[in-house]
């Protein structure tokens, strides 16, 4: 009992600090999703997310849906579909989101693919070979939850971006924010070595 009692403070202490540290995290995710975008934007990256077959899945679809919209606004710009073949996938992610584009009247003629990457970080740098030359302000659109990161690797690649928060569904929200804070915490803990 008395090694009990003397254990808790400890417990309750490491409970605070994971709460604040979560929050925190959570704050700058709600921060960066209220950004306002320029209008002046040369060029658009979609992050990939998981094809059900030919199919996206309903995050990749609301990351479609918001970058449609924003491309149908903005005719000058051009944009990268980014994202490999994972398993259970027949085409690779990239494919997924220039079909959808085109069929929401995206001109193929804007949209190149970046078909190799297995992640964000692979995302973001790969991306970098299809940009405009001279490209200016960029614009990275992900799913709410993952814009903060995004962007701070986007920023790792010396890249000048703003966010475009999609959608997250509703089924997948809270496991979606928790391995969230896991994956920014190991981007953190990792991000010198990566420089």
């Amino acid at each position: 009992m008395i090694r009990t009692k003397g254990f808790l403070p400890i417990i309750i202490s490491g409970f605070i600090i994971l709460l604040i540290y979560v929050c925190f995290l959570h704050v700058q995710i709600l921060r960066y999703c209220s950004v306002e975008m320029d209008e002046e934007i040369d060029y658009v990256i979609i992050l990939g997310a998981s094809v059900k077959g030919t199919e996206p899945s309903l995050s990749l679809q609301y990351r479609i849906d918001a970058a449609a919209q924003y491309l149908l606004q903005n005719i000058e710009a051009v944009v990268i579909a980014s994202g490999g073949q994972g398993p259970g996938e027949d085409i690779s992610e990239a494919m997924a989101i220039k079909t959808e584009l085109m069929r929401k009247g995206i001109d193929e003629s804007r949209i190149y693919l970046e078909d190799e990457s297995t992640s964000t970080v692979e995302n973001i740098s790969l991306a970098k070979a299809y940009l405009p030359e001279l490209a200016g302000k960029g614009l990275v659109v992900t799913n709410s939850y993952h814009i903060f990161r995004a962007i701070q690797i986007a920023k790792d690649n010396e890249l000048d971006v703003s966010g475009l928060p999609a959608k997250t569904p509703r089924a997948v929200l809270v496991q979606s924010y928790v391995r969230e804070y896991l994956a920014l915490t190991k981007y953190f803990l990792t991000r010198k070595s990566r420089k």
